[in-house]
């Protein structure tokens, strides 16, 4: 009878996780194509479940423990507020009225968008026009090599910049939802219609597919930061690299060269990786840990039939075919600027986006929040803005220097995010938080220490 008892507990314990975990996926999932209130609403529903999962621990495991705030790494002259201390509920309330205050989304905030495209669609052209301009002079007077390679290499800066500019000023905030309640909106410029189907070759044609980056950044890496499962969690990512024996000085030359390549090297396999995993979760399959790059594995077939392969064809073959007309080596020309200015690209996006959660003062945390307020907090303790200013010097670090508060409010757009800071600052200084903001400069220091092992982020057990 004993051992009857037992395993009837371990049935019912088994069938309520099996239930609770499928509970969980489902409304996960549910936030992907919805609006914002009922974002907030699934995620509510997740973490009630969560505290219906410890219940039902506590009733099986009735010896268990709660592991304390782990506190070691903490200075000595700390003076902000510890994070249990923290009023969290207040802290929501001060939050979400600085958003209230600015009012609805509109006209004035698309336009800001359209300038933005604009920086960027011109700064592509004019990469094309000088490789044009280069070449022609070339053939035409004999250009010297010097002034065609300075041509070149302004030619390749300009082209990457667009690249970029695409990417975080452009895709970034559609694709979280930002535009979506603008009156009239063009459905181009909507998180449903942007870069969808063939429109990706017109919208945003990267080395990364829009549906995967989607989910893997704002589901997996917006709703999880900090956390195991946040798939951009440095530190977590670079351990092959951190636990090895290589010398310092040699990790610091592979986290160079990895920063040169790390859009096809990390974010396309990374994505498609992240995306298989939600499909996997729902067929309660065992999911995926490593990367599967060969085109003759199943996945590895996926990143060069809709990830590598369509960029790649466009990019470096019929881009720099269409100077064919000055002459075959216009072509190969065109086609060496075009690698400067992929190499580019990854170095100037990797500078502003990797160092945004990165650090030795940048916090993660052993488990998923309890409350929204409690997830306002994370995302100002785990992540850094860099220095703002003008739209010019906001545009040069694709809006990423407002970090903190993209991260508390992910569907508003860039404007709105330059109205917030200010006021952000405050609430962080009321409730005695640190705002975080420095040059990116010094951030990418400091992750790249992280990255080496040199450094290791905070962290807060148990909580």
């Amino acid at each position: 009878m004993p051992n009857e008892a037992k395993n009837i507990d371990n049935t019912v314990g088994e069938n309520f996780y099996l239930e609770a975990a499928n509970n969980i996926i489902i409304a996960r999932e549910s936030i992907i194509s919805i609006e914002e209130t009922e974002e907030l609403a699934a995620q509510e529903k997740i973490l009630k479940l969560n505290e219906e999962i410890k219940d039902k621990e506590a009733l099986i495991e009735p010896n268990q423990t709660i592991k304390p705030a782990n506190e070691e790494n903490l200075s000595s002259s700390h003076v902000y507020a510890r994070y249990e201390d923290v009023d969290k509920d207040q802290l929501q309330r001060d939050l979400e009225e600085i958003k209230a205050n600015l009012g609805p989304v509109g006209e004035e905030d698309y336009q800001h968008l359209l300038k933005l495209e604009r920086w960027g669609r011109g700064a592509t052209l004019s990469g094309f026009f000088l490789i044009y301009v280069a070449t022609a002079l070339e053939v035409s007077i004999g250009l010297s090599a010097f002034g065609f390679w300075t041509l070149g290499i302004i030619a390749a800066i300009l082209i990457g910049v667009g690249n970029v500019a695409r990417w975080a000023n452009v895709a970034h905030p559609i694709l979280h939802g930002a535009y979506d309640k603008v009156p009239n909106i063009p459905k181009q410029y909507t998180k449903a219609g942007f870069a969808r189907g063939k429109r990706r070759y017109i919208d945003w044609l990267d080395w990364i597919k829009p549906e995967a980056w989607e989910y893997e950044h704002n589901i997996m890496h917006h709703y999880h930061l900090g956390e195991d499962d946040d798939p951009d969690n440095v530190e977590q990512n670079l351990q092959w690299l951190i636990q090895s024996r290589v010398p310092m000085f040699l990790r610091y030359v592979i986290v160079y060269t990895f920063a040169a390549f790390w859009k096809p090297v990390y974010y396309a396999p990374n994505t498609l990786r992240i995306l298989e995993n939600k499909k996997r979760r729902k067929k309660r399959l065992p999911e995926i840990t490593e990367y599967q790059i060969s085109p003759f594995s199943e996945n590895g077939k996926e990143l060069w039939k809709n990830f590598y392969l369509p960029y790649g064809i466009v990019k470096f073959v019929l881009l720099p075919l269409l100077f064919l007309p000055l002459g075959t080596s216009a072509v190969l020309s065109a086609f060496i600027i075009m690698l400067m200015a992929e190499v580019y690209a990854n170095l100037h996006s990797f500078l502003v986006i990797v160092p945004n959660h990165s650090a030795d003062d940048i916090y993660q945390f052993s488990e998923p929040h309890k409350s929204q307020g409690e997830f306002y907090l994370r995302q100002i303790m785990g992540s850094v803005n860099y220095n703002t200013g003008s739209d010019l010097i906001d545009f040069s670090q694709g809006f990423l220097n407002y970090q903190i508060e993209h991260h508390l409010f992910p569907n508003t757009p860039q404007s709105y995010q330059q109205k917030m800071q200010p006021l952000v600052k405050e609430v962080c200084k009321k409730h005695n938080i640190e705002y975080r903001q420095e040059s990116v400069f010094k951030r990418i220091g400091m992750t790249i220490d992280l990255m080496v092992g040199k450094t290791k982020v905070l962290r807060v057990d148990g909580i």
